[in-house]
Order: C-alpha cells, then sequence, then structure tokens
C-alpha cells in the first residue's frame, strides 16, 4: 500500500463540493451518492451515482467534476451509474432497456418520424446503444429513412434479431406488411402486435429505446403508456397554431398517464433561402417556445425547414450526421433530449419533482 486508505467518510464529505447543474444543491444532500466503496487492495475508490442518462452532457460533466473532486486522494476513481426505476425486471417488458423515449405530435405532417430518425442516430453517433422502433403502424417509413432493406432475422426459439443501421437496432411495422400493401389494424391487433414485438425482439441491453409513435392519441400509444415503462415523450410541433392545438392534446395524454414530457422541439422553423441569403417563416414564427412556456415544459429547440432534411429521409442518411447548421441544430435537440431526461430521473430520486 502506497498511500493512507481514505474514509467513506472522508469522500463522502469531498463529494458534498459537487453540485448538480440543474437541481442546484451537491449531489450527497440531493441523494445522488447510492454507493462509496474503498477497496484497499487495488488503491480504487468505487463511487455509483444516481445518474441514468448516458452520454448527456450535462451528466458527462457532473462525473467529470466528481473525479476533480477527488483528485487529491491520489487512488483510482471508478466511476459508474444506477438509478433505481422502481421495476421488477422480471415483471419489466423491456428490463436491458435503460430509457425509452416516445416521440410524439398530436397530428401528421409535422415531421416526426424524420425528429425520431434523427434522434436515435444522434443518441448513436455520441456512443450510446440504442434502438429505433417504428411503431407508426399507419404509415410505418423508418426503414426507408435509413436505408434498411434487410429485414429481420428469426432465432431458433422464434425470437426477432433486428437489423442495424447507423449503429441503431431496428424495427418497424413496415417489417410485416408488404412494402405497398395498406395496413389496416384494429385495437386488439394493435395491441397483440406491439406486445409481441417489444417482447419477442432481441432487443439487447440498450441505453435508449426511441420509440416512433403515430400522430394522435390513439389505440398505439395507449398500449405502449400501459405496456411499457415510457421514461420520457418528446412532443413534436410546427410554429402553426394548428399543430400547436394538437400538440397540447398530445401533452394532455402522457399527463393523464403520469409518463414526464421531455419537452417539445419546434421542427419546420424559418426555413433560409440559398439563393436571397434570407429567413422567411413559412409556418410562422416561434410558436414552439410560445407552447413550451404555456405549458411550463422545456423547450428543446427549433429545426429548420431544410431541403436537406427531406433528401436525407428519401435517401436513407439521417442529416444529424452530416456537418452545417441544420446538423448542428439536431445535435443540440439530441443532447438537450439526453439532458432532460437525465434531469428527470435525478429529481425523481432527489425527491425534487
Amino acid at each position: 500500500m502506497t498511500s493512507t486508505p481514505p474514509t467513506v467518510e472522508a469522500i463522502r464529505e469531498q463529494l458534498g463540493s459537487v453540485e448538480d447543474p440543474d437541481l442546484g444543491d451537491d449531489i450527497v444532500s440531493l441523494g445522488l451518492v447510492n454507493s462509496i466503496d474503498v477497496d484497499e487492495e487495488t488503491e480504487t475508490v468505487h463511487i455509483d451515482l444516481a445518474l441514468g442518462a448516458p452520454y448527456s452532457s450535462t451528466e458527462t460533466e457532473m462525473a467529470g467534476d466528481v473525479r476533480e473532486a477527488l483528485a487529491d486522494i491520489g487512488w483510482e476513481i471508478d466511476l459508474s451509474a444506477t438509478i433505481d426505476r422502481g421495476l421488477d425486471p422480471e415483471d419489466s417488458v423491456l428490463p436491458n432497456v435503460e430509457n425509452i423515449i416516445a416521440v410524439a405530435s398530436g397530428k401528421g405532417g409535422v415531421g416526426k418520424s424524420t425528429v425520431a430518425v434523427n434522434l436515435a442516430a444522434g443518441l448513436a453517433d455520441m456512443g450510446a446503444r440504442v434502438g429505433l422502433f417504428d411503431a407508426d403502424i399507419y404509415g410505418p417509413n423508418v426503414p426507408r429513412m435509413v436505408d434498411a432493406d434487410e429485414p429481420p432475422q428469426a432465432t431458433e426459439d422464434e425470437q426477432i434479431v433486428p437489423p442495424e443501421q447507423f449503429g441503431m437496432k431496428l424495427m418497424s411495422m413496415d417489417f410485416l406488411a408488404g412494402e405497398d400493401d395498406p395496413v389496416i389494424w384494429r385495437g386488439p391487433m394493435v395491441h397483440n402486435v406491439l406486445t409481441q414485438l417489444w417482447e419477442d425482439v432481441q432487443w439487447g441491453s440498450l441505453d435508449y429505446m426511441v420509440v416512433d409513435l403515430p400522430p394522435g392519441t390513439g389505440d398505439t400509444q395507449l398500449t405502449l403508456l400501459q405496456s411499457v415503462p415510457v421514461s420520457g415523450a418528446v412532443i413534436v410541433t410546427t410554429p402553426q397554431e394548428v399543430a400547436l392545438d394538437d400538440a397540447r392534446k398530445g401533452l394532455k395524454m402522457f399527463g393523464r398517464h403520469d409518463t414526464p414530457v421531455l419537452g417539445i422541439v419546434e421542427n419546420m422553423s424559418a426555413f433560409h433561402c440559398p439563393d436571397c441569403g434570407s429567413e422567411h417563416a413559412i409556418f410562422g414564427e416561434g410558436g414552439g417556445r410560445r407552447l413550451a412556456d404555456e405549458v411550463e415544459m422545456p423547450f428543446l429547440g427549433e429545426i429548420p425547414l431544410d431541403p436537406s432534411i427531406r433528401e436525407g429521409g428519401d435517401a436513407g442518411a439521417p442529416i444529424i450526421l452530416d456537418d452545417g447548421e441544420t446538423s448542428e441544430a439536431l445535435r443540440t435537440f439530441a443532447q438537450e433530449t439526453a439532458n432532460m431526461q437525465g434531469l428527470v430521473h435525478r429529481q425523481r430520486v432527489s425527491g425534487t419533482q
């Protein structure tokens, strides 16, 4: 042994200098330190923190602050993160999925699937383990938007092996129907098929599952909210008042099921004309931010009305993986979503909801 072992009490006292930037108190007082273990044999301090949003910039920074606070110890600092979600793994439909984020809209035509695909691709690009579940039973088009033309495979015990693209595991209702066949589902059929896809797909261990819901507040949304532990929802709207009215309905639906809403994102914001260089608010402006302020929800960002987004979707190449202002706006949105998911968990653990 090369140095005097630090005590758990001393370490806890030093951790009291690390603040949660969102909750405004230190991580010890907030109950965000799950455990501290001093291993004298390896001269390592093992600390488990109540952080639940992998690759969130806020939580990554907090982990860095923990290491800095303990730098003078001179021992190895081993950090892990565990969130108690209050669920029995044996009863959970998706026990190895840390976060299930539903992307929803009150109406069609607001670019919800585009937002879902880019969110999932952005999280995967950060390094997270991601699944993308296209649950839009009436208009499943995620496979096209990520250029996934290989159907799922099946194991001998009839488990579905999802294809992967851009670091994401994929499942879509489109895989179950012919390419040009209309899909007609009734309530019980929706429930049975969705339940099968959640339970019979080999999702593996995921940091995030992004679920692209159909527009509205119908059977698919209810099945999701009643069947799986959704950790947060993202509401997609455009600036125009008609879309905002329908977004409010989506908010109420999640509220009735006690599902945390991570925030509101405004799609199809201003159009930047490449020819004249001016900016045009084709669908109005500021509607998403006004709605967020009205309902006291976080505003996750504005995504421009950019033809390259459509081109990327048609070509199966999520634009968030490119360079440019629109790609940066999408990356900011993805990062804000991860940050809000982490905040929701920390609020629940600390009792500051």
